[in-house]
């Protein structure tokens, strides 16, 4: 069987070095600031979710922001993060200290076809920016396919990433557009897929539903 990862495009940086996760952390707010709008966006979708606390929320790739913000404002929420890298979760513990009784931290390679057996379900799944990092866009629906086991059947999708196309990024393997990533996501099962934000050219946020 040939090697669905041949074609990857290596990353300019390793996010599994504490250095480099650091650097990429500081900087990603300072040079788009508004990044925290999606973050906030997370927010209010978690907020609206018609459930009974305790809210399960699964999230990888850095939204342990969104957690430090969901946090403070539904006390019931448990949290379960999802990275690849160590020295993330690392940087995760710091920034979530006063939370941790109610999160687990899971090293997790969204590569591994069998990454998501024995997690759980959850009432919302979120990624920002996690997409691209499988570094080739034909791995996304498989990522997508796998989220899809872990929502309730009343659960949430939100899927933020970078675009290719007008304004956005240039490389077409690496990134999708817009419409790729909803075929992506329709083609993993997922419905009533919605744009929720698009900013700067750069960032597109999605909400997709398990179930209609």
């Amino acid at each position: 069987m040939a090697d669905d990862r041949f074609d990857d495009i290596p990353s300019p940086i390793d996010l599994r070095s504490e250095r480099d996760a650091r650097e990429w952390t500081a900087s990603a707010m300072s040079k788009r600031p508004w990044r925290a709008l999606f973050f906030q966006m997370f927010v209010e979708e978690l907020q609206s979710l018609d459930v009974s606390p305790p809210t399960d929320l699964g999230t990888w790739i850095g939204t342990w922001l969104t957690g430090s913000l969901h946090f403070g404002r539904d006390p019931s929420a448990e949290y379960a993060m999802l990275d690849f890298s160590p020295a993330m979760h690392h940087l995760a513990r710091e920034r979530l200290t006063p939370h941790l009784g109610r999160t687990r931290q899971l090293l997790v390679d969204f590569k591994d076809p069998e990454w998501a057996v024995g997690l759980g379900k959850f009432d919302a799944v979120i990624t920002h920016q996690a997409v691209h990092e499988l570094r080739h866009k034909k791995h996304a629906v498989r990522l997508h396919s796998s989220a899809r086991t872990l929502l309730r059947p009343h659960g949430v999708y939100l899927v933020c990433d970078h675009y290719v196309g007008n304004q956005g990024m240039s490389n077409a393997s690496l990134y999708m557009n817009i419409d790729e990533q909803r075929a992506a996501l329709e083609t993993a099962g997922f419905v009533a897929v919605e744009r929720l934000l698009e900013m700067k050219g750069l960032l597109v946020l999605h909400r997709a539903r398990p179930h209609g």
